[in-house]
């Protein structure tokens, strides 16, 4: 068929523009046109607008977005507000849909066991059905994106086809606009494509209405994502996490990795340098406030892309621009950075927030809150309650903020730079109350991906069901894992075999507990363990060795506390923290042990270091008649 031909059509029945029709012949992609072209007949748009890197297109979408309600306008300089659909407190459209997100598999492929998967037969015929005429009456908005920086091996293409003005402003603020680059393709098919509709709305603002059929499926056969009757952007917003199953399916066909890490450089006092360092934390793991510990540099909040370079190191690349972050308990103490940018003018999107006399007010921000105002449920006072009966808070908990990365004044300068960052480290954390210490450095790159692999963390009160209970979490990806988990660490081992400065890893902890039920990590201490990380990476400190890898020396830290935060770091601090508690290390490798005999194929090294680091703890135990062993009891007498 000649789609250009048929597109052209579009001009003669009044959809399409004669310029944005001469935009899309510009390209010269077959496989674009082909795309527009079945969705646009499926979803059956009013008008058709095709959105280029020109500040005049952006600003179309700018300026439509609150001409449809979508967002309102606030009284600082380019604030606006969006809200999702709300029903009851547990039937809305405010957070992640992970019941109807599901992955496509073809008969007989590979079905993730953390993952929704459907026959993929199946899941086309029920989501195309679900999008027959979703769009109608509506503007489809057309849009080309590049998920890293620009000009890079690293980034990859994204084609975005969307009913709603929302998910396109968003993306702008959090993507690279990608349109010339799509020109430089030359016909290839290599990109991954995302179409979306909010579906039915109603009310003012419009909401999507049919929230019962409300789907986000992930095809990888054709790298592409279809999503219906949502806008939440954790679910509408295709290049984020959905695109992340995307490229971690991709990477591991080919020769790199795509990681769910945020991206920093470590700046030690007194040493003029930066190192750069990845970090993966589950939810509520510390994740965030590593990456924007003060008097450090800022490269991405999320998902990078990593691949080797001709210097030898891993390089590792952001491929946002912005951060569609958690508001909740953003406030001007613990978080000085964010909250200066989100109380000054500068383009920035609120979501399910509250809003009142054109202010914004949300859970923790550190002020009290109006009485009333204006939130997701629409007219909200003291007291309001759903029509179950449920409080309705005057924010909802996974409110949002969109910036972009650049309006934070800790942003690292090599955001853009098409070589991304050579990477000296890795962190792995979880919630952990009594089991590893705050910081501890894997013995080698192998040891590494198994301290990433063998990550856990602690259930809290804000998870459904019981607190305390550990769930694994390998490299904090398990929600997003579309290929064995065998296949993805030995992926890891190839990668790291390859590289002639391979990142140290770093596991760490900040959530040790006493057996009083006290943290024994302040919440800036990690600003040390981090510290005496990167000093690791660059031969400053000397370090003990122990079965489960190294830990530092007191002097070391009680030194960076002194410098870094002017406050005294004890040695009994130091024992309590770093002892290594032999009983609860031997009852993680019976859970780690557990979860990798329920995978196939984990490669043998994970086994022999398990095997070996059993063992080694075992003899030591039985060595110093003892189960728990201070770091002293490793030197040499």
């Amino acid at each position: 068929m000649d789609y250009l031909k048929e597109i052209e059509g579009y001009v003669t029945r009044g959809l399409l523009s004669e310029t944005d029709f001469e935009k899309l012949n510009e390209l010269n992609n077959k496989k674009v046109l082909h795309i527009i072209h079945q969705f646009v007949d499926l979803c059956n748009p009013s008008k058709l607008t095709v959105v280029s890197d020109s500040e005049e297109d952006i600003t179309y979408v700018r300026q439509n977005v609150v001409k449809k309600h979508e967002e309102s306008k606030l009284n600082i300089n380019g604030h606006t507000v969006h809200f999702d659909g709300f029903v009851t407190m547990s039937n809305h459209d405010q957070a992640r849909d992970k019941g109807n997100t599901k992955i496509l598999i073809p008969k007989g492929g590979y079905k993730p066991p953390a993952l929704n998967t459907i026959d993929r037969e199946e899941g086309l015929e029920e989501i195309l059905k679900i999008m027959e005429g979703c769009m109608k009456g509506k503007e489809c908005i057309i849009r080309f994106f590049c998920l890293g920086p620009k000009n890079s091996k690293f980034s990859i293409l994204s084609l975005q086809l969307t009913d709603s003005l929302y998910v396109a402003h968003s993306e702008d603020l959090l993507y690279r606009a990608g349109y010339e680059e799509f020109k430089k393709l030359n016909n290839s098919e290599d990109f991954f494509y995302f179409i979306h509709s909010a579906g039915e709305l109603t009310g003012d603002p419009p909401v999507t209405k049919n929230l019962k059929n409300r789907r986000i499926y992930v095809d990888l056969k054709e790298s592409r994502v279809l999503s219906v009757n949502n806008q939440y952007a954790g679910n509408s917003l295709g290049l984020k996490k959905l695109a992340l199953r995307l490229a971690i399916h991709k990477a591991n066909n080919e020769d790199w990795l795509t990681e769910h890490y945020f991206i920093m450089g470590v700046c030690p006092k007194g040493k003029n340098r930066v190192s750069y360092f990845a970090g993966a934390y589950p939810s509520a793991c510390g994740k965030t406030s590593t990456a924007m510990l003060p008097g450090q540099q800022i490269v991405g909040d999320d998902i990078a892309y990593l691949r080797s370079w001709g210097d030898g190191f891993a390089h590792a690349a952001n491929i946002e621009k912005g951060i569609f972050g958690i508001i909740k308990d953003v406030n001007q103490i613990d978080d000085p950075v964010i909250y200066e940018a989100l109380t000054t003018p500068r383009e920035t999107i609120f979501s399910n927030v509250l809003i009142k006399d054109g202010d914004s007010y949300w859970l923790g921000m550190g002020k009290d809150n109006p009485k009333e105002g204006m939130n997701f449920s629409g007219h909200w006072k003291a007291n309001k309650a759903d029509e179950n009966g449920n409080s309705i808070p005057f924010a909802h908990p996974n409110a949002r903020y969109t910036i972009r990365l650049s309006e934070l004044s800790n942003t690292d300068d090599k955001l853009e730079d098409p070589e991304g960052v050579p990477l000296h480290g890795i962190f792995y954390g979880g919630r952990d109350s009594d089991t590893m210490p705050p910081i501890l450095q894997s013995l080698n790159w192998e040891h590494g991906i198994y301290l990433g692999a063998t990550i856990e963390s602690e259930t809290t009160s804000a998870t459904i069901g019981a607190e305390g209970v550990r769930k694994s979490n390998p490299m904090a990806n398990l929600d997003f894992l579309v290929v064995p988990l065998g296949k993805y660490l030995k992926n890891h081992e190839k990668f790291g075999k390859e590289l002639k400065y391979c990142p140290k890893v770093f596991s760490t902890n900040y959530f040790l507990k006493n057996e009083d039920g006290k943290y024994l990590n302040g919440i800036l201490d990690k600003k040390i363990w981090i510290i005496w990380a990167e000093g690791r990476t660059q031969g400053d400190f000397e370090a003990i060795i122990t079965p489960i890898g190294y830990i530092p020396l007191y002097e070391d830290l009680k030194n960076l506390f002194d410098l870094e935060l002017g406050k005294l770091y004890s040695e009994t601090d130091y024992i309590e923290q770093f002892s290594i508690r032999i009983k609860n290390i031997l009852a993680k490798l019976e859970r780690m042990e557990k979860m990798f005999k329920a995978e196939k194929d984990i490669p043998e090294f994970i086994w022999t270091l398990l095997n070996k680091q059993k063992n080694d703890l075992i003899q030591l135990m039985n060595d110093k008649g003892k189960d728990v062993i201070f770091p002293n009891d490793f030197f040499k007498k």
